[in-house]
């Protein structure tokens, strides 16, 4: 060990000494602090712990003062009342429910004693699609163009009409799915019967729909796994081609009348898109669907509210191809000014009412959907004046046009009308088309009062309400669509007697056959069709509460 490490190892090893007094007893050192000030920082802690207290002494009083300051003295605390909460009740086993009970499809009803609505729906408790449909009015995005539902004329020229006036935002189909078609049911005197018979109906179509989408009139009950299978039906002297074209267009005209598209979340989704693509794939390079006049506009009409309800960019050219073969095929004037109406082939000279109903209601359809439809409503406004005039021309009997009471007369609309005859002709064809004039006439703008529109509904009332199913569907559904837009007191009654009519008529229960209509006895087309048609059409007519707003109550 060096002499450095040793003298460190004695340093360590020595002990402090303890200082003694005089007498040898241990003297403590004081801390060097207190060494130095004598003490004083122990009289200094305690200070600050004396003031520290009373500060928050202080602040505890001041507190306590201004919590008693804002209490109001009159104010009692509220008794607090104890009450015993029952148990749940045990759940029962619940047992499958019947909507609708099996009734005698041939009922008769008494018009006279039915004049009116004696329970008006306000507030409908419908049972809830297990979907995520859209809900009208609840959601922001508009079904159908804004402009086609508002109380103004197309392009400010004067031709297009107001019907579905009411829409608002939600756009001109806007009511046909939820929150907006609950509303809609309960204003226009729909029940909950007629709604379970609509669905029901979509369940019928939904069964009997072909692998490749189509709706086949002749062999659809083959595609039904149920018993009893319903009958087949025909297809009338018509092609196939023809025919099923038309059938799958109603078919879908009476999904997306209820609300149900071919994009948004829904139960019939597929069911839709099945039927559209079956349009789409018998379409002709330049747009025709089918090959006449009729089952075009039918299935363009379907394609248009499609498009117009989901903005489907894959359904605009098909759709506009469609609107324009109509117009093309549209009949003209003989100075070739503007066009008329339409035949089952042409254009020519024949105006046939049937036909041209149909191709008015799609190209309505496509202008809501925001197509190209030109000044083709012009023409049919004038084809609908000049053919009613020449109707109502006041000789061997018929009434005149000019001296026509809107409140108490009739006025008649025929089968056809030539192009330039001013009177009524031997090839007019039978006068009992009122049905679809008085439609016409709400879609190209006529209003409450004006005498075409209630005269052509006065006929309506008084020739062809039924009483009793089977009845002329074909003129039920022009019928209730037309008298729902005229609406007052002919709807009420309209409605007193058909809407619980079509919901006691439809089959129920009976495998295959459940939610249809018989077509037996339905005149018209409709008779020798079969099944498909007469559901078609009766579902269209259940549907009339939501499938456009009703017009304003304004005259011409």
């Amino acid at each position: 060990m060096s002499q450095d490490q040793q003298q460190d190892q004695q340093f360590e090893d020595q002990e402090p000494q303890q200082l003694v007094d005089e007498n040898g007893n241990p003297i403590e050192e004081a801390p060097p602090e207190e060494q130095q000030d004598g003490g004083s920082k122990k009289y200094a802690g305690i200070i600050s712990w004396v003031v520290s207290g009373a500060l928050h002494a202080t602040m505890l009083m001041l507190m306590g003062t201004i919590y008693f300051l804002a209490q109001d003295p009159e104010q009692e605390i509220p008794p607090v009342r104890v009450q015993n909460i029952p148990p749940p009740p045990e759940k029962k086993e619940e047992k499958p429910k019947m909507e609708r009970e099996l009734l005698d499809p041939k009922v008769s009803l008494d018009i006279e004693t039915k004049s009116d609505n004696p329970n008006p729906i306000t507030q409908l408790d419908l049972p809830e699609d297990q979907s995520q449909r859209e809900e009208e009015n609840d959601n922001p995005v508009a079904k159908g163009r804004e402009e086609a539902v508002a109380d103004s004329e197309m392009g400010g020229s004067g031709a297009f009409m107001a019907i579905g006036a009411g829409g608002g935002g939600a756009g001109m189909f806007g009511s046909r799915s939820g929150g907006g078609r609950k509303r809609a049911v309960g204003r226009g005197g729909g029940s909950k019967g007629s709604e379970s018979a609509v669905d029901a109906a979509l369940r019928w179509f939904k069964k009997h729909q072909s692998p490749n989408g189509m709706w086949d009139a002749e062999k659809y009950f083959q595609n039904c796994t149920e018993d009893p299978k319903c009958e087949p039906g025909t297809l009338a002297g018509h092609s196939a081609e023809e025919v099923n074209v038309a059938m799958t267009g109603y078919a879908l005209l009476c999904f997306l009348g209820a609300g149900y598209d071919h994009k948004t979340a829904n139960k019939y989704k597929p069911t839709v898109k099945k039927g559209i693509d079956y349009l789409l794939s018998v379409q002709a390079p330049d747009g025709l669907l089918g090959k006449r006049n009729y089952e075009h506009p039918v299935a363009v009409m379907a394609l248009a509210e499609a498009y117009a309800m989901t903005s489907d960019p894959e359904l605009r050219k098909p759709a506009q191809q469609g609107v324009d073969i109509i117009i093309k095929r549209q009949n003209q004037d003989k100075t070739g000014g503007y066009g008329l109406g339409w035949d089952y082939v042409g254009p020519n000279a024949r105006n046939d009412a049937s036909v041209t109903g149909w191709n008015v209601m799609a190209l309505k359809s496509a202008y809501a959907g925001g197509l190209t439809v030109g000044n083709s409503m012009e023409g049919s406004k004038k084809w609908l004046e000049l053919a009613w005039k020449a109707n109502n021309d006041g000789k061997e009997g018929r009434p005149d046009w000019q001296k026509l009471d809107p409140y108490k007369d009739e006025s008649r609309f025929s089968y056809c009308w030539t192009t330039g005859a001013t009177e009524f002709g031997k090839d007019f064809g039978h006068q009992n088309m009122a049905p679809v004039g008085m439609v016409c006439a709400v879609f190209l703008g006529h209003r409450a009062g004006d005498p075409m529109l209630e005269t052509l509904a006065n006929y309506v009332m008084n020739k062809q309400t039924p009483k009793a199913y089977p009845t002329n569907t074909y003129y039920m559904y022009y019928n209730t669509l037309g008298v729902f837009q005229v609406g007052g007191d002919k709807w009420k009654t309209w409605n007193s007697v058909v809407r619980d009519m079509l919901v006691n008529a439809q089959r129920k229960g009976e495998g295959c056959f459940d939610g249809s209509w018989n077509w037996e006895g339905t005149a018209f087309h409709g008779n020798t069709i079969g099944r498909v048609l007469s559901t078609a059409y009766n579902t269209l007519c259940l549907e009339v509460y939501y499938r456009y707003a009703q017009v304003q109550n304004q005259k011409h």
